[in-house]
């Protein structure tokens, strides 16, 4: 079994080779260096949107606005990933306090929805194209709510950016083409979103111009009549009559109640420094569990990429991410035992269970969905405002079903329910789901030190520790951090999904111990971050290159 050991104070690859502590990359090679500045700095995963947070910066806005304005860029340039149809979480760290505002933008099930209504109807399982499939979207009540408590801006201006682009047109770029072909099939099933996504019968090539002129009309509708305009005027009879009509269960009521909420954060120290996360229903919790367990092993001398270091984080994966699924759901529901899977005893446990030499066998699963996407948007102001913002469709292009007026399209975030009765994930009235998506923050010395976040659904847990330590542990900075090849353990199957830049003697020693290595289709998540140095006033901010985006800083 593993060995329980505290790492020393100087941790492989920190105060070594520069005086900050992190290792700095091989100019020569392929990759790309962290942003740096001293005003303001905006990372998101798609330039224009990272355009559009830095436009708002400058015209007055603070960091709240600018990210909710990306946030909309990316509901138009990128909306396959995410959307105002879908859900977010938001974490905003006012002025440089500790005192950090953290808010859940999750949809929930229609109030007519039980697992006995689904039975009735002859529902068996929740399908992602099936109006079952959609929770009441909690997006813009919450950008509404946030804009609102804590903008500078009204919700008109921010949006100005991405009406602009869903009316005038953007190119396409060469990760959104890639996922409108991998779901053109997909797609097709759904004539309204087939007119809309795949003009021609096909996605948009690389550099076309795309509009989207129903999206328009709608966020202008929004623009001007606010956050009720979607939830009780025409936008919301469009969404409820066209999911009423595929059978779904959704009314005027459900719009007309949403209501998002501020949650208090939750968090673990790891190496003197406090992680703050989003209680549940969200998965920041297993982050957390993740980065307590790794707390108790060793760091390997040899770096993050050797075959026990791999062995050792897909293990963890398993054991975390069994615990999710047992114990996490809605805590209005039946409460997730925060502080029993946080605490240090518990981390021992399991870190112990794990054996060093062979791969553990799945532990039996209930079915969730396996595939994802979602957009995160990190921003710091001159004011020092931190936004740790995040926003989900949840698969690539959520459900499928786009409504006919309004042009939204609409997640499918209720295909995380489960109908096995007893289960944290049963769906029932008004519940929410189990919800993968994350931002976070990292505390260090009385302030906040990192705005930061992992895209990729059912990796986002995981990815959280792996970013972290490749960075605390290892002594990679943001940039590198994001760019190393990544893996993960299905939390499903069992089988190791693993990007094609780790060697095959590793993949060989991991095979043999067990392990069922397999090659995503696509690559692993994507992430942003912006890390704050108070000493020196400086912002350095990296953007995932797993995605089209960028970190811009001025």
């Amino acid at each position: 079994m593993c060995r329980l050991v505290r790492p020393p104070a100087r941790a492989y690859g920190q105060k070594h080779h520069h005086p900050t502590g992190l290792k700095l990359r091989d100019l020569s090679r392929p990759g790309r260096s962290p942003v740096h500045s001293t005003n303001a700095m905006a990372a998101t995963s798609h330039p224009l949107s990272t355009h559009a947070a830095i436009q708002i910066l400058h015209n007055g806005g603070n960091a709240m606005d600018a990210a909710i304005g990306a946030c909309a860029v990316q509901c138009v340039v990128e909306p396959e990933s995410t959307g105002i149809g879908g859900d977010c979480f938001c974490m905003y760290a006012p002025e440089g306090s500790v005192d950090i505002i953290a808010f859940n933008g999750s949809g929930r099930a229609p109030a007519a929805a039980s697992v006995s209504a689904m039975t009735d109807r002859g529902v068996t399982s929740i399908e992602r194209h099936s109006p079952h499939a959609v929770t009441i979207p909690g997006a813009i009540d919450a950008w509404g709510r946030l804009l609102a408590d804590h903008g500078h801006m009204q919700l008109g201006d921010v949006l100005a950016p991405a009406i602009d682009y869903a009316e005038n047109g953007f190119p396409i770029s060469s990760r959104v083409h890639d996922d409108f072909n991998t779901q053109a099939e997909f797609l097709r099933d759904d004539p309204i979103s087939a007119s809309i996504y795949l003009p021609d019968g096909a996605a948009p090539a690389v550099g076309s111009l795309f509009r989207l002129p129903l999206l328009a009309n709608t966020l202008k509708a929004i623009a001007e009549g606010g956050r009720d305009e979607f939830y009780s005027g025409w936008i919301a009879h469009d969404i409820v009559e066209h999911l009423q009509s595929l059978g779904g269960f959704h009314t005027m009521e459900d719009f007309a109640s949403v209501a998002g909420e501020y949650v208090t954060p939750i968090s673990s120290e790891f190496r003197g420094r406090t992680i703050m996360q989003c209680p549940p229903n969200g998965q920041g919790v297993i982050a957390l569990l993740l980065l307590n367990m790794m707390q108790q092993l060793d760091i390997d001398p040899e770096g993050p990429l050797t075959a026990d270091r791999i062995h050792t984080e897909i293990e963890a994966c398993r054991l975390a991410y069994t615990a999710r699924n047992l114990y996490i759901g809605d805590p209005a529901f039946g409460a997730s035992p925060v502080e029993a899977l946080l605490s240090e005893t518990y981390a021992k446990e399991l870190a112990a269970a794990i054996d060093p030499d062979r791969a553990s066998v799945p532990t039996p699963d209930f079915a969730l969905p396996r595939h994802r996407d979602t957009v995160y948007i990190s921003v710091v102001d001159k004011d020092r405002n931190a936004c740790s913002f995040i926003n989900t469709l949840f698969f690539n292009f959520g459900s499928g079903i786009t409504a006919p007026t309004s042009g939204v399209l609409l997640q499918n975030r209720g295909e995380g329910f489960t109908l096995e009765e007893g289960h944290p994930n049963c769906i029932e009235p008004r519940k929410r789901p189990l919800h993968t998506i994350i931002p976070a923050m990292v505390v260090e010395n009385g302030r906040p030190a990192m705005s930061y976040g992992v895209m990729g659904g059912q990796y986002q847990s995981f990815g959280h520790m792996q970013f972290l330590t490749r960075h605390f542990d290892f002594g990679l900075d943001l940039q590198q951090a994001m760019d190393l090849p990544r893996f993960m353990a299905d939390p499903f199957d069992g089988s190791i999904e693993m990007e094609n830049a780790i060697g095959d003697d590793i993949r060989s020693e991991l095979a043999r111990r067990g392990h069922d290595i397999t090659t995503p289709v696509k690559p692993i998540g994507g992430s942003q971050a912006i890390a704050i140095d108070w000493r020196s006033n400086v912002l350095t901010g990296a953007s995932d290159p797993r995605k089209d985006g960028c970190a811009i800083g001025y």
